[in-house]
């Protein structure tokens, strides 16, 4: 998108330099990354980020109103309700395509929201890893905010440890290894010196939770949550000493609770020019006769599952007795902003936001990008 630094980037870029940079990415921990990591990262011009920064305030604004704890209190689904929520999200983070308006300027959409932790520390590395590799200036950065790879590191430690021995912090997941995104717990581990542990392996006594570190049972005080309900509940082979909706005398960074109160679930509450018109299903009048410009989607599926672009009256009326748990969105028209040597790619931009203890209103601290030449964007539809 800032044309000068894409043609020099598309010049100088070799299949080989990125075989290096990828294995640069993944070698040291003896695995292979099992997403597709992209040959370019989004150089976005200052007219166009301005626009970004503006939406993602906008939606901030909202989550930041004393009536939002309220209003997104139905979103928590009864079985999925996990005591102990206190304070803010700690972890936000909005999605917008690049997308034309009317009148066809550039415009960002909101796709999707998450009041849970992304890949804050692999989006660093990887920042690093592209400059490291291709001919990027130092007029372009990953960070915001001032931050610098020393205070960003900072920053996460502070919010992620608190006041805790690193020992007493851990990452939550199912079978961290296995997990696609495996390369960020690794990073986390070293960046903060926490260990990913699969839910299945927390010992519970009590109220108090404890893991094997080292072939020593160590209490757990403060858990960085990277677990989705989904997966849990698909999981029936786990066998579990301590059920998540239990009472437990832990810290929650986020709390779970918060996977639902910002997600899609969010989205019809929000008037903005960024924000596609968005309606409960079960709050339609009367089904569009423009089908066409409209998405279906489920509140609480991940990754993309279960979304219908090519929307029928079947479909909404196969639903509609459930239509407390899908919204209608209209459909945004993305861009291919993203000159590469063929055809030019489809973008979206995660704004990735920290909240501080304490202050009023989160910072926007880093980002993420993905790119598509397809119908989907993310990492389980971009294959090839």
């Amino acid at each position: 998108m800032i044309k000068s630094i894409r043609d020099q980037y598309n010049m100088a870029f070799t299949e080989a330099d990125y075989q290096k940079f990828v294995h640069a990415c993944q070698d040291k921990y003896h695995k292979t990354i099992e997403f597709k990591v992209c040959e370019t990262p989004i150089f976005i011009p200052a007219d166009f980020k301005s626009k970004v920064l503006t939406a993602g305030e906008e939606i901030i604004d909202l989550i930041c109103n004393p009536a939002f704890k309220h209003t997104s209190k139905k979103a928590i689904p009864e079985n999925c309700f996990v005591p102990g929520e206190e304070g803010n999200p700690a972890f936000i983070a909005l999605d917008f395509g690049i997308c034309i308006d009317g009148s066809g300027e550039l415009i960002p959409q909101l796709i999707e929201m998450q009041g849970f932790a992304s890949l804050y520390a692999w989006q660093h590395e990887l920042g690093k890893q592209y400059k490291a590799h291709f001919p990027i200036p130092d007029t372009v950065d990953h960070l915001f905010n001032g931050l610098d790879e020393r205070s960003y590191i900072d920053l996460l430690k502070k919010i992620i440890i608190g006041n805790h021995q690193p020992e007493n912090v851990i990452i939550l997941e199912i079978e961290p290894d296995k997990q696609k995104t495996w390369i960020d717990f690794y990073l986390t581990r070293s960046m903060l010196d926490i260990e990913p542990v699969c839910i299945s392996k927390i010992i519970k006594e009590g109220k108090d939770l404890f893991y094997m570190k080292n072939g020593v049972k160590t209490k757990i005080h403060r858990i960085y949550d990277r677990l989705i309900f989904d997966e849990l509940q698909a999981r029936k082979d786990l066998l579990l000493q301590w059920n998540l909706t239990d009472e437990v005398n832990v810290e929650w960074v986020c709390h779970p609770n918060w996977f639902f109160r910002i997600s899609k679930y969010t989205l019809p509450f929000i008037k903005s020019r960024y924000v596609p018109e968005t309606i409960f299903l079960n709050e339609l009048k009367s089904i569009p006769e423009d089908l066409e410009n409209w998405v279906l989607k489920p509140l609480y599926s991940f990754a993309g599952h279960g979304v219908k672009f090519n929307v029928t009256r079947s479909d909404i009326e196969e639903v509609m007795p459930h239509g407390d748990v899908f919204i209608l969105q209209k459909k945004v028209t993305y861009k291919p902003v993203v000159a590469t040597l063929d055809e030019p790619a489809k973008a979206e931009l995660r704004l990735m936001y920290l909240w501080e203890e304490g202050k009023t209103r989160p910072q926007l601290v880093i980002n993420l990008a993905r790119l598509s030449k397809g119908v989907m964007i993310g990492v389980d539809y971009n294959k090839k």
